[in-house]
């Protein structure tokens, strides 16, 4: 019976302990073990495993804090074995978190040898960097360059307009004040006196200071006093450190009436100051597109190189300006009178009136050829056809020759009246 007993008590002991080995090496947390509960011959085993225990529950505790990234934990005291490859782990993070700050301050001279693959990846990481760095700092130079240089050309811009007629206004973009004006050497703002003489020379200044608009650039007109004329540059830039539109103002007055000028030229025949052929061929063909109804009236000069080869050029010039001064105060302003050759000529008017046309020259012909102040007969010849809106077929060449067409029926007659100035 005793030795059963025995057995008995044992296998109790031995379950004891190992349910309890068991907690600390699967369960979570144990609180507390009772070692009174185990027989003498146990008690000293039960006690080695809370050693044990407590050892395991500092590696809990320690590896927790140093998964959350602690790395201010103490380290576990010297005997605790266990946690001695953490430690070891706890100091080279701590070393290299060290170093990852001396990589944040630009030293990228720290490297890491001791973590295997996590020393490649940062050694590589630190490379990288430092190259990107290189890169940045070559790109930063490179632009600080090229402000400097931007800015050298501003001054040398500024420097340059300040001696020509242009004006340049820089206004600042929230206050609307003028900061800056090149027609005079200032500091600071612009005082009030030098910005009456320019709006005096300038009368829409009020209307450069007005001005606001998301175009990065814009180029438009404005009239000043007494039909001048001036182009305006305006654009946005940072002038002195303030959003600012700038305005470069020049004087095109001579610019504009230059092109009115050879507008006129281009547009006018010389010796009548009448519309040449080019503007009729432009004027003509806005009718035949647009399908304008208009009436063509065709003429042409009778005896002009006769008058010429009898009289001289003169003559003959005089001769076709006589003719031109007739025919114009028969008709009215807006009519198109043009010369499209030596002795040929075109007036166009709008709407289909070839009756009217017909008795109206007759009756300027009459008139023309009652010329007595002349050592010749005075004559012309003429054909009118009108032009129907959207039924015309005809081109400008087609009508042209369907007008000359009629018109030889009216020089046939002429020279029989007149022979002698179809001599030639």
């Amino acid at each position: 019976m005793k030795e059963s007993g025995a057995k008995m008590d044992t296998n109790k002991n031995c379950e004891l302990l190992f349910e309890y080995l068991r907690g600390i090496l699967y369960d979570s947390w144990i609180e507390h073990f009772e070692v009174s509960e185990l027989s003498e011959p146990y008690q000293n085993l039960g006690r080695g495993l809370q050693y044990l225990q407590n050892a395991v529950n500092e590696l809990v505790l320690y590896s927790a804090e140093l998964s959350k990234g602690n790395l201010s934990i103490e380290f576990p005291k010297e005997y605790n074995f266990l946690c001695e490859n953490l430690k070891n782990l706890h100091a080279n993070l701590n070393h290299l978190t060290w170093q990852a700050q001396q990589v944040a301050k630009g030293d990228y001279s720290q490297h890491v040898a001791y973590l295997g693959e996590f020393s490649t990846a940062f050694n590589e990481m630190t490379k990288q960097l430092k190259e990107r760095e290189e890169l940045l700092t070559e790109a930063a130079e490179k632009a600080e360059r090229r402000a400097e240089m931007i800015e050298g050309y501003n001054e040398l811009l500024v420097e340059m307009l300040s001696k020509r007629k242009e004006w340049l206004l820089v206004v600042d973009k929230d206050s609307k004040e003028i900061i800056y004006c090149n027609k005079r050497k200032q500091m600071g703002s612009v005082d009030d006196s030098f910005c009456q003489t320019c709006k005096r020379r300038l009368p829409f200044q009020s209307e450069l200071l007005k001005w606001k608009s998301k175009e990065q650039y814009k180029v438009w007109e404005m009239q000043g006093e007494l039909d001048t004329a001036y182009r305006v540059t305006s654009f946005q830039m940072e002038w002195k450190e303030r959003s600012s539109y700038v305005h470069v103002v020049v004087d095109i007055t001579d610019e504009k009436r230059n092109v009115r000028n050879l507008t006129n030229k281009a547009n006018h025949d010389p010796l009548t100051g009448i519309k040449n052929r080019s503007f009729f061929e432009e004027y003509m063909d806005i009718v035949l597109c647009e399908e304008l109804e208009a009436t063509l009236c065709y003429l042409k000069l009778d005896g002009l190189e006769y008058v010429n080869e009898t009289f001289g050029r003169q003559e003959g010039d005089s001769y076709i300006q006589n003719f031109v001064e007739i025919v114009k105060k028969n008709f009215r302003g807006g009519d198109t009178f043009a010369r499209i050759g030596g002795d040929e000529f075109c007036v166009v008017l709008t709407g289909n009136m070839a009756e009217l046309m017909n008795r109206k020259l007759a009756e300027i012909l009459r008139e023309f050829q009652e010329e007595i102040t002349r050592k010749y007969q005075c004559s012309f010849s003429y054909g009118i056809v009108e032009i129907s809106d959207k039924n015309n077929t005809l081109t400008l060449e087609e009508i042209l020759q369907k007008a000359e067409a009629i018109l030889q029926e009216c020089r046939d007659k002429n020279i029989e009246k007149y022979p002698s100035i179809f001599m030639l």
